[in-house]
């Protein structure tokens, strides 16, 4: 069975070669140019035929093929409808801002979560991403838009934490100094809280920043909105986020979906602000998709600005997330289920 190439290591790159009877220098070689975004061994022009007609029987280079692309009228968001070489289809948003452009990428086909407020979710679930099919989600957009991403945000299709390895092997991959160089500071995690993987993303020390999917002030409402938190209460989860944010010195981003008449009362601000009290953290509040089925309406903008002020009050910073691609529903899943229906 061939191998997946591109989510290998460097190291690992040169054991497979070593074992081919090849020079370490070779894995080097190879390895950059995986991570220059080649799509075939036949690009790899310093590399010998007869070396490359071996990879070709032994290994595969994972790549994201643009099934379908919007782009903003508003402010030139692209979104991206990816499919990989057994069919299956996930999204990606790219954004640029003053700083330069940051790609929200998927880490699996759909999501097992069941959050009442996320298109993705409604979709089911198909498998995991490998970790060279999240870096080929960047490569097809910097190709496509001749650019360089230099920041990623781990908040497309899936949870994160749930496909651990392999997006903790993505991490290692796209840092590296010989890979696409993105450093850990420029790369943000958001998870709906698996407690477990939090402690164990703490002990790795890794830098990046982690946004907590919190949307609710207590269990009462999470536990409506996110299943999640059937398992892990918000005490529980906030008990990790300290522990995160204690062992990496790193802020925490709070995540806060604002669902008019649900969550974004004077009183739920005033227990989040109870609840975040002295953790080093942020809220980033946004305003709900609008997702066929949910009966679900985003906050009006006053009573947004009213629940930041309770916040703020109570020491809590807090900021409304600037909305890009409003007019492509750049948020992950509807697209891919738009998708499904032609497939129907």
């Amino acid at each position: 069975m061939v191998k997946d190439i591109k989510s290998m290591y460097e190291d690992e790159l040169k054991e497979e070669l070593a074992g081919m009877g090849e020079p370490s220098y070779r894995a080097a070689q190879v390895y950059k140019w995986l991570h220059s975004g080649v799509k075939s061994f036949d690009e790899m022009t310093n590399i010998s035929k007869k070396l490359r007609e071996k990879l070709v029987q032994s290994y595969y280079i994972s790549s994201a093929a643009i099934e379908k692309k919007l782009i903003s009228d508003y402010d030139d968001t692209r979104k991206y409808l990816f499919s990989f070489r057994d069919g299956e289809a996930v999204e990606s948003v790219l954004m640029k801002y003053h700083h330069g452009y940051t790609s929200c990428i998927s880490t699996q086909v759909g999501c097992k979560m069941g959050c009442t407020f996320c298109a993705t979710g409604r979709s089911g679930f198909s498998r995991d991403l490998t970790a060279s099919e999240m870096i080929a989600q960047l490569q097809a957009e910097q190709q496509d838009n001749n650019i360089r991403i230099s920041n990623v945000v781990l908040m497309g299709m899936g949870e994160p934490l749930d496909n651990f390895d392999n997006v903790i092997r993505f991490l290692r991959l796209v840092s590296s100094e010989h890979g696409m160089n993105i450093g850990m500071r420029h790369i943000s995690l958001s998870t709906c809280g698996i407690v477990p993987r939090i402690y164990e993303l703490a002990e790795m020390k890794l830098q990046l920043t982690l946004s907590v999917s919190l949307h609710a002030p207590n269990d009462d409402i999470r536990s409506r909105t996110m299943p999640i938190n059937r398992r892990y209460s918000i005490e529980e989860l906030l008990r990790a986020c300290r522990c995160y944010s204690d062992m990496t010195g790193r802020r925490i981003s709070f995540e806060y979906a604002m669902i008019d008449g649900v969550n974004d009362s004077d009183e739920c601000a005033s227990e989040l602000a109870g609840r975040l009290r002295g953790m080093l953290s942020h809220v980033n509040l946004i305003p709900v998709n609008s997702v066929s089925g949910t009966g679900y309406k985003k906050s009006k903008r006053e009573r947004m600005q009213k629940f930041i002020s309770v916040l703020e009050k109570a020491g809590i910073t807090a900021t409304v997330r600037r909305t890009l691609g409003s007019d492509i529903n750049a948020s992950c899943g509807q697209l891919r289920r738009s998708l499904e229906k032609e497939d129907q």
